[in-house]
Formats: C-alpha cells, sequence, structure tokens
C-alpha cells in the first residue's frame, strides 16, 4: 500500500499530522466545542422552509458576492458595519485561510501565542507561511508590551490572537490589540470565534476596526448559533481587505443552501442565542465544582473550561471515555479542557470525574 512519504509531497508538510480531535460515537461529547443545545424546532422549521426554496434553483451558480448573507450578518453584527465590511465562507477556519492565502504565504511569517487554537498552525503549514510562536504572560494573558515586544523582535507579516482564546478561555484587551496593530504595518487578525460566550459587558475587537484598515475580525456562527455542522464562517474588516480575499477564494465557494440556512437562522439570532446563557451557566457552573472536587479551573469568557491538576491526563481521559464521556486532552501538561454542556450533560460529567477520586495536587 503507497504511504504518504511514498507521494511527492511539498517538503514543507512532511511530517506534518493534520488536525485530529477524536471522533467517537459516545453518549456525552464534550470535547470540540460545540453549541450542545440543538437548533429550536420552530427556527429549524424556518431553516428547512428557506432550503427547500433554494433547492429549486440549485440548477444555477449561487449568488457568488453571497449579497444577502453579508447584509444579515452586518445587521447582526451592528457597530456601524455594512455588508461592504463583511466576507464569509465554510467556517472560519475557511476564513482564516484565505486570509492567508491572501497576506501569507511562502517568505511571510505567522506570529502566534500559544497555546492557542491548533488550527492557526495547521492552516500556516498548508499556505506555506511560516509561524513563529511568541510567549504568553502568567495566566495565559497577553499584556501590550509583550505584544510589542514579540512583534518588534520578529517582524511578523500577520499577527492572530484568539480572544477568548482557545484552549485557555482568556480574552485579549483592546489595549493589547491596538498596540500590536501600531506596532506593525502588518495583518492582525482577532479570531473572535466565541465572542457570544464572553461577559456581556466585555469590549469587541469590533470596535477598533474604524480607521484601522489592516485589522480583521473573524467570527463563526458554529459555537453560539448551533450551526457547527453548516460551516458558515465571516469577518469584519475594511471593504479593501474582501476585495484581497477574491483574488484567493473559489468561484461560487458558498452554496446556495449554505446562503440559504444562515440567512434563515439570522433572521431568528435572538432565539438561536437565548441558549447562550444557559451555556455560560454551566461554564461557570463548572468553574466552581471543578475547583471544589480539588482541580484548578481557570477563568474563562468562553464556553468551555481548562482545568488544571491532573496527574495523569490521558489516564483521566481514557476512563472518562469508558464511561462514554469524552473530553479534550489538548497536550497542556496537568491539564483537560471540557466543553460546557447541557445541564445533565454537565452534571454527568462532573460525577463521572468525581468517582475517578480527588486529583494529586497541582504542580
Amino acid at each position: 500500500m503507497t504511504s504518504l512519504s511514498d507521494l511527492p509531497i511539498r517538503d514543507d508538510l512532511r511530517g506534518l499530522t493534520p488536525y485530529g480531535a477524536p471522533q467517537e460515537h459516545v453518549r456525552i461529547a464534550l470535547n470540540v466545542n460545540e453549541n450542545t443545545h440543538p437548533v429550536p424546532e420552530a427556527v429549524a422549521r424556518d431553516i428547512v422552509i428557506a432550503l427547500a426554496e433554494a433547492v429549486l434553483t440549485v440548477n444555477r451558480y449561487p449568488d457568488r458576492e453571497f449579497t444577502e448573507l453579508r447584509e444579515s450578518l452586518a445587521g447582526y453584527l451592528g457597530h456601524g458595519l455594512t455588508a461592504e465590511n463583511v466576507w464569509a465562507a465554510n467556517g472560519s477556519n475557511e476564513v482564516l485561510q484565505q486570509i492567508l492565502q491572501a497576506f501569507g504565504g511562502p517568505g511571510r511569517t505567522l506570529l502566534l501565542f500559544p497555546p492557542t487554537y491548533s488550527m492557526h498552525s495547521i492552516i500556516a503549514a498548508g499556505t506555506g507561511t511560516q509561524w513563529i510562536a511568541a510567549e504568553r504572560d502568567d495566566g495565559f494573558e497577553i499584556l501590550p508590551e509583550t505584544a510589542v515586544r514579540a512583534i518588534r523582535e520578529h517582524r511578523p507579516d500577520i499577527v492572530f490572537f484568539c480572544s477568548p482564546n482557545n484552549p485557555t478561555g482568556t480574552s485579549v484587551s483592546l489595549e493589547t490589540i491596538a498596540a500590536a496593530y501600531d506596532a506593525t504595518d502588518g495583518i492582525v487578525v482577532v479570531d473572535e470565534a466565541y465572542a457570544e460566550f464572553a461577559p456581556a459587558d466585555s469590549a469587541t475587537a469590533l470596535t477598533l476596526l474604524d480607521g484601522r484598515e489592516r485589522l480583521i475580525v473573524s467570527r463563526t456562527m458554529s459555537k453560539a448559533f448551533a450551526f457547527a455542522g453548516a460551516r458558515v464562517g465571516y469577518l469584519a474588516a475594511d471593504p479593501a481587505v474582501a476585495d484581497a480575499l477574491r483574488l484567493v477564494r473559489l468561484p461560487y465557494h458558498l452554496s446556495a443552501l449554505t446562503q440559504a440556512a444562515a440567512i434563515a437562522a439570522l433572521a431568528h439570532s435572538g432565539e438561536m442565542l437565548a441558549m447562550v446563557d444557559d451555556i455560560k451557566g454551566q461554564r461557570d457552573r463548572l468553574v466552581v465544582e471543578l475547583t471544589t472536587l480539588g482541580y484548578h479551573a481557570w477563568p474563562s469568557a468562553a464556553n468551555f473550561v481548562l482545568f488544571g491538576g491532573v496527574d495523569d491526563p490521558h489516564a483521566v481521559f481514557e476512563s472518562l471515555l469508558a464511561q462514554s464521556i469524552i473530553i479534550r486532552d489538548i497536550g497542556i501538561a496537568g491539564h483537560l479542557r471540557v466543553t460546557a454542556g447541557t445541564e445533565a450533560e454537565t452534571t454527568a460529567f462532573l460525577d463521572a470525574l468525581a468517582g475517578l477520586g480527588r486529583p494529586q495536587p497541582a504542580r
């Protein structure tokens, strides 16, 4: 049988591994930060109606500029944004890929602050963009001076922030983002995939867009909108950014069905987001009860919790999996990550974890 190493693959891709979140058929899946609440039935009906209407014209190519979807997304985001400020693709991963296709590539560099979303470095590798790791401050924070120091040292073409950050749940301050922007003449991207789960008074990088033509804020419908299976990501930026992405996107990259489903969901944004408060409640419950169990639960502004004090993460992961509960071993020593589920799912996880015995002291 032919193996990957037998093929004339690009040299810079040899030895790399693909994105590998475990996919297991379990009764409780709390490992990939999905919204564990289903789409409300009334909303689902309207989405199905929209899809049925769209199917009648799938013999034709979809709107290449997905104008109505961009208008709907701009209306949802607010902050004075218009359709010209918005771009969308098949999940925020494709949005980020298009950004690196347009602004990265061979001979260009991307600055990251690990631990962070693993796909950032994978997409960089796939586009031939060299990525550079910079250190965070204590508590997984990134202070303005830390970001500026890293930018001045490495002089990257692109800087990625993830806020709230995956897998730590920490946010990046607007002061840090603004300082980083002023320290570079390159592109600054703020991945706000979990923005809707942050405290209501949290600031968003959307407020920084005016007058900053090199700043991009990426979002997704996968998390708060319970739309992970529909694959809809988007960004807000200066209109010139969308012009750049038009140079690298595939023609008609958003299907008519994807556009129809997303537009219908956005028309019910209030109902779709109603479940967010419940998820935030379960997240906060996790922080409290994991601490009670003897773990160190990091404060989170996302829909998941990173917890430390785990003597053997792999053994805990496998013990939970044996009970048909899957969480995430993200490779941080002594830590695991768990998504906030429904009340029943969260209870089942906490009961199973408690049944494994008290953790060893955090190191």
